[in-house]
Order: structure tokens, then sequence, then C-alpha cells
């Protein structure tokens, strides 16, 4: 609109600016806007044309003179900033107008706006040096209070210098001193987050993370702080974030479940209700700017028709959107078109939301103090009356020396500048709140002044809500106090007040919270799970009441009652030719050994004493070697009666019985002379192993002469080998029960249990030694009474027509 004196205006109505890639061949495109419109923008710049109208029409301010606007979107980018500030400065055609309604050509008295801080700090440097004066009602970054750089800057919004020194004062309010932060990578974010951290660092408030971003951004990089605040421990977020920035990191954050958070926003987003969408965000709390009642405002922006839409490319285009429908009659066949009945009070949106007027009364501000400030340059107060020359010709530079001294109250609402251009810094305290509909409401509960003495700066009134709808105040510290069992351990490169609970190593405990060491038990003691006393180690041996011990006894008691069983067979067929056949006296003094061997398994199991270690080893090997005397005597009668079976022979002579008790007795003498030397020199002996597991006590018996043991076992080795070696030459002797190779076959199991047992032995940890041992015993036991007497058995109970003197010589049957 023309008119006398025009003012710019400059709004952020798009989210984006269309972005071509230039090939250098052709000119490039005029830049335009792109992305959904900001119908919380489209407000602001019409509460401007609002402003204008409503000063035309008044007899106080500027009486006769008609204020014009030229009001641009600037797309929330640098370069349609730019662009349009130029614009504003050179003016837009060459055109003279002559006439009673003659307009100033050129460039325009001064600009309401930019909404953001990047772009009012790009506009400021363009028409600084021309002495237009900016007057920006939603840019509050604290480096635009630079007069050196920002000369012509004003704002009608507090500084955020101001807010962070708020925000860090409320986190502190509330006993928070560990936050994250989040910021939009732009001035507006870095420079206010910059204020906030250092007012919080003198507040003693650790920042556990600080992250930027920017909604042009690649989505990895949004999804990377958006992961960042999910991983993150702080409960408490600080977001010093524009509302575009803010929803797009909102959006990510709602897609993935993140745990709950107590959000702190600046002003820019925290009041705008196009997020109070986000429901996760309930019992978010922050600053906003005072709300107001601007009388006129809300009939105004309702009143809209289809008329008055047309004749602006974005209103027209505010208006499609918001009905889903065109006005243009060329619209596609598929388009609706907007048929007339559309009615702006039916719809639920920013632009229609008056019910609080907070950023809107700052344009509606910078809109009356630039027309003060005309009215000053060029209107004379005579008696009780005002005289404005609408033909002086005043210079932009004549407007920015009055708007640094302008000082008017409008609706009740102070207006006035100090010599950085900021306003007196007043905040309400608001918190989103559900109501009883589930929407979420922003709702004042208190105030803060920074004129107030420190400590009086907050007024709180009500209760708050706070994340989750909780009533009672998140806690948000660093590291919560260690618990006995754990020491402090300083955080490398973080803040004194953050600190790692670290568990007492193995074996020791803390038992005070906040312990700075933690002290070793003693020798057979051992922590708890917590590790917060010592406790008497748990002794451990293999025993009867466990299900192993019970187990390998059950085992070793069913091979004795075998052996016995076996005997009691061949004691009542005594008689018959098989058990004549196989050396019966052999037969039964190796049953006897046997079930020797195998009682002697017992002894392995149980408490260890004195007298249990010494007999488990030596009863063990001499039983043992009494079986392989038993068996080698019973292989060397098989040879010795097949050499007899030739003319001349006198083998039997030389190995008859006595000669075959005399075998058994002296190589059995020899295991015992060994046995007594071991037990003489170094017996075995009951030991408490603290090493093998530090949390408990392994009782075992300790070999005493680790060579004593090995010569033990190699004796039996020695024995158990000759007589496979024997077995092995008689195994294809004629004969129909062959013993030898019976005896082939359990000397065969017999070496190889025991070869097996030596590795198993010497890795088996605490009582699985002994179990293995245990089963190397009752192995090689069930292998030799198998294989040597249960085909006699089988004969002698079940094939009994075979038990015959007549079967056993006839040597051609198998």
């Amino acid at each position: 609109m023309d008119g006398d004196y025009v003012i710019g205006g400059v709004f952020s109505i798009h989210y984006y600016m269309h972005t071509v890639k230039h090939n250098y061949t052709t000119m490039p495109e005029p830049l335009r806007c792109t992305g959904s419109i900001d119908s919380r923008e489209v407000r602001f710049s019409r509460a401007m044309v609002f402003a204008i109208e409503e000063i035309n029409n008044s007899t106080e301010l500027l009486p006769g003179i008609k204020l014009g606007y030229q009001i641009y979107d600037s797309c929330s980018s640098v370069p349609v900033a730019v662009h349009v500030a130029f614009q504003l400065s050179s003016g837009l055609d060459p055109v003279f107008y002559t006439g009673n309604n003659c307009s100033q050509s050129g460039m325009v008295m001064a600009i309401v706006g930019e909404s953001g801080s990047t772009p009012s700090i790009s506009m400021s440097r363009i028409i600084g040096p021309f002495d237009i004066p900016q007057v920006s009602h939603f840019a509050t970054c604290a480096c635009l209070s630079d007069k050196q750089q920002y000369p012509s800057f004003f704002r009608t919004i507090p500084s955020d210098q101001f807010q962070a020194d708020a925000l860090a004062k409320l986190v502190k309010h509330f006993g928070w001193t560990w936050i994250g932060a989040v910021r939009s990578d732009s001035d507006y974010g870095n420079n206010g987050m910059a204020s906030f951290l250092d007012a919080a660092r003198k507040n003693g408030i650790c920042v556990e993370y600080s992250e930027s971003f920017y909604r042009t951004h690649p989505r990895s990089q949004i999804q990377r702080v958006a992961d960042v605040i999910r991983r993150s421990t702080a409960i408490v977020v600080v977001a010093f974030t524009s509302p575009g920035d803010m929803k797009i990191l909102l959006e990510e954050l709602s897609g993935k479940p993140s745990p709950p958070r107590q959000w702190i926003g600046s002003e820019s987003w925290v009041t705008d209700p196009n997020m109070l969408r986000f429901s996760f965000c309930a019992g978010a709390i922050g600053f906003g700017i005072e709300q107001s009642v601007i009388p006129g405002l809300r009939d105004f922006l309702l009143d809209l028709s289809p008329t008055k839409v047309a004749a602006s490319t974005v209103l027209t285009e505010f208006w499609e959107d918001a009905f889903n429908c065109r006005l243009l009659k060329s619209a596609a066949t598929d388009e609706t078109v907007c048929d007339g009945t559309e009615d702006i009070k039916t719809l639920q949106n920013s632009y229609t939301d008056t019910s609080q007027f907070r950023v809107t009364n700052m344009v509606y501000k910078a809109v009356y103090a630039i027309a003060h400030a005309i009215h000053n340059a060029v209107c004379q107060e005579t008696d009780s009356t005002t005289q404005c020359d609408k033909f002086t010709r005043i210079e932009s530079k004549e407007v920015l020396t009055q708007l640094k001294k302008v000082q008017f109250s409008q609706n009740g609402y102070d207006v006035s500048f100090d010599a950085n251009g900021d306003p007196v810094a007043t905040y309400e305290l608001v918190n989103w709140q559900k109501s009883e509909s589930g929407s979420i409401e922003l709702v004042t509960v208190g105030h803060y002044d920074s004129s107030l003495p420190v400590g009086q700066e907050f007024r709180i009134n009500r209760n708050f809500t706070w994340v989750e709808g909780g009533t009672q105040v998140p806690v948000s510290v660093c590291t919560d106090s260690c618990p006995p069992g754990t020491r402090k351990v300083l955080q490398k490169g973080k803040p004194i007040c953050c600190y790692d609970c670290i568990p007492c190593p193995e074996g020791e405990i803390s038992n005070a919270t906040d312990s700075l060491d933690c002290f070793p038990c003693p020798k057979e003691f051992w922590p708890n799970a917590k590790r917060e006393t010592c406790l008497p180690k748990p002794v451990e041996f293999l025993s009867f009441n466990e299900a192993l011990g019970i187990i390998l006894a059950t085992f070793s008691v069913g091979g004795a009652c075998l052996a016995v069983i076996t005997a009691a067979v061949f004691y009542r067929h005594r008689t018959s030719p098989i058990v004549r056949a196989n050396n019966s006296e052999l037969s039964f003094l190796l049953l006897f050994s046997l079930t020797l061997c195998f009682l002697c398994s017992l002894t392995f199991i149980g408490a260890p004493s004195v007298w249990s270690c010494m007999l488990r080893h030596t009863a063990f090997g001499i039983t043992f070697v009494l079986c392989m005397s038993c068996v080698l005597g019973k292989t060397i009668v098989v040879l010795t009666a097949f050499k007899a079976t030739l003319p001349g022979s006198k083998l039997m002579k030389w190995f008859g019985p006595p000669q075959q008790r005399l075998t058994v007795v002296s190589f059995t003498f020899v295991q015992v002379v060994i046995c007594t030397i071991w037990l003489v020199l170094s017996p075995p002996f009951p030991l408490k192993n603290l090493t093998t597991y530090k949390e408990r006590i392994i009782l075992e018996c300790a070999l005493g002469s680790a060579i004593g043991f090995w010569a033990v076992l190699g004796y039996i080795g020695l024995l158990a080998v000759f007589c496979f070696v024997l077995a092995v030459l008689a195994r294809k002797l004629p004969n129909n029960f062959n013993e030898a190779k019976l005896i082939t076959f359990s000397m065969l199991i017999f070496c190889a249990v025991w070869i097996t047992f030596i590795p198993a032995y010497v890795s088996s940890p605490g009582k699985f030694t002994v179990a293995v041992e245990i089963f190397a015993i009752l192995a090689s036991s069930f292998g030799l009474i198998t294989c040597i007497f249960a085909p006699k058995c089988y004969i002698i109970l079940f094939k009994p027509e075979k038990n015959t003197k007549k079967h056993l010589m006839n040597k051609h049957q198998t």
C-alpha cells in the first residue's frame, strides 16, 4: 500500500528458499520461496497492516498523514533477506508520482523485521550504512546489541542475553546440575546458547552435551542429534532453537520412542502454538513474551473474504492451504475450486489463535515506535494541536535519531529503547500442561523481571506440570551419590560435579557412601554381591549331598555289587568247564580286586582329611596294581597253556598256581613299597585351595610329592602296557573262548581311559579334578569287568549248552 511515508516489513512467511543448482550457462532464476507456509508469520504481517491502518485513522498520531507499507517474505533465508534489503533501500521502480497523494520514491523510512536473528543481521549490515532504522519484533540474538556493528538496529523483544541469564537461573532454581543443550546452528541459536552456557557455568551447572543443527541440514545430522538426546543421561534438555528447527527435531524424536525428557525452551519455540501438537513434550517450561490485548485485532484478522485474499499472493496461498481448494478458476480438473462458502473463523491454526498475543504485540509495538519517530520528525506541537506536514522531506537518518528517543505507552504497555536498542526485559514463565480434553495448553505459571534484585527475579504463582504429567520436580544431576560397594572416580575432561561410581575391584569393599577408596577383604573372606561387606568364603568339595557326588557314589557301589554278583555266579558254577578253563583262582582274585577298585572311589568323595587323603591315593594305587597283576597272570597263563600243548613242553611246571600267586604278590608288593615311601617322605594332605577360585575355598588333597603320585600311576601304566602287549600276542590263539582277546579289549579300554585322564586331570579345576579321577577309576573298572567276565557270564546263564568240555575242545567252532 502506498502512502506519504512508507514502512517496510520483512517476515519469515515460508520456511525454505527454493534452491537451484547453477550451471553458469543461463541466467539464474529469481529467488522464490518454497515449503509450507507459517500461519503465525502471516498473522504477524497482518498485525503490521492493522497497526498502520489504525495509525492512519488516528487523530493524535500522524494526523493527516498516510503511512504506506511494503511487506516481503524472506523465506527464513539469508539470500532472500539480503535481496529484500536492497529492494527496500533503493525503491521498487524509477516512476515519479505527481499530485496530492505523492509518495516519496526511493528508500523506506524504516523496516519492521526480520523474524529471525540471522536474516536480521544480514539486513542490518546492508541498510545500516544508509541509516535506515530496523525494528525487529522477534530477532533476539544478543549480538545485535552491538551498536558498532549494527548502529540502526532496534527491537521490541528483549535480547537473548536476558533470556539466557533467566534460563540459567531457572535451571539452578529447580536444582538441576546436569543438563543437555541443543541449539539452532544460526546466529540466534549459537549466540543464545553461548550466553546461556556462560551463565550456567557461573551457576555451577554441568552440561553433558551441546549439539547444533539446522532445518536444512541432512536428515542424518538431525538423526544424530536426536540419538544424542535419546542416549543421554541428562533428564533436562535446554533448547535454544527457532520454531522451524525445533519442529524438525521433535518430528525426528517422535518417530522413535525416546526416554522422557524435561524440555526447557527459549521463547522462540516454547510459546509457538504450532509446537503444542508434540504431546510428548508435555511439561516443557520456558520464558515467553508477556501476553497482551490489542483491541480490534481479532476482528481484523478474521475479516478475510475471498476478494481480499485474491489481491495478495501470500494470502491466496494461505487460503488455499487452509481450505484445500483453489481460488483460481484455471485450477486443474482434479482440484477443488473454492466456492466462496469458506469461513476463516472455522479454522484452527496459529493465524486464527488470538487467545494469546505475545510476539504479535511486538510487531504492533514496532510499527507504533516507527510511527512515533516519524511523528516527532514531521509534526509540530502548537498549543493543544498537532500540525503535521506530509510534504516534509525527511531522511531515514532523522527517523533513526528520533527512534532512539522514543518513549510512549500503547494499550498500557510502555515502549522505549536503551542505548543498545533493547527494551526492558520482562518475561512470563510458561508451562505446557495437558487440558481435560487431552490437548496441550500454554499456561502462565509465573513471571520474571530482570530489573528486580538478585534472587527475587522469579515470581511463581501456579503449580507446574512436569515431564510425563508428574507433580514432583524431576531430578537431573550428573551423578547420584555413590552407594557402598563403589568408589568415586572423576570423569576425565568433565566438570567436577561429574564422576563415575566404579564398583570396588574384585576382593575389595567400601562400606560408606561416596567412598574414595576400596579396602581388601581378609584372606579367607570375600565381598558380598554389593561389595559392601566381607563374608567367609564358601568351602567347596565333592560332597555326598550334591548330584555329582551321588551319581559317582551310585556307580561305585553298583560296580562293587556287579563284581560280587559276578563272583557269586562263578562260585555257583565253579565246577563248570568254562570257569575251570579260565583259571578260577585268578578270576576270583581279579573280581576281589575289582570290588576294591570300585569301592576305593568312595574315598575320594567327602571333605578331605589327613587319613582320607592318604587312603584314597594309596588304596587306589594298590588295588589297581592287584587288578593288573591278576590280569597279567591270566594273560601269561593263556600263553603258557598254548605253549604247553607242544610235545615235550614243561612250561606249565614253571607257571603253575604257586608261581601265579607269587607273580601277583610280587607285582603288588612293588606298589606297596612305592606307596610306603611316598607316605613316609611326603604324604598327601588336606589343603585349602585359595588360588583356583578367588571367591571360594576348595578343599582338596594336595599330592605332597608329585613324584610319588606319578610313580604310582606310572607303575600301573607300565603293568597295563605289559599286559596289553602280551594279550595282543595271544589274541589269535585257537580257543573257543579266547580269553586273550577279551583281555586285549579290556586293556585297550583301560589304557584309553588313563591316557585321556592325564590331560583332563591336569586341566580340571577344583572338585572336578576329583570327579575326573573317580570317573577314570570307574570307567577302567567297568571296562575290565565287562570285557573279561560279561561273555563268560552270558554263556553260563543263557547258553549252558556251550558250557561243556566237548564244546570247549572243538577248535573248529567259533
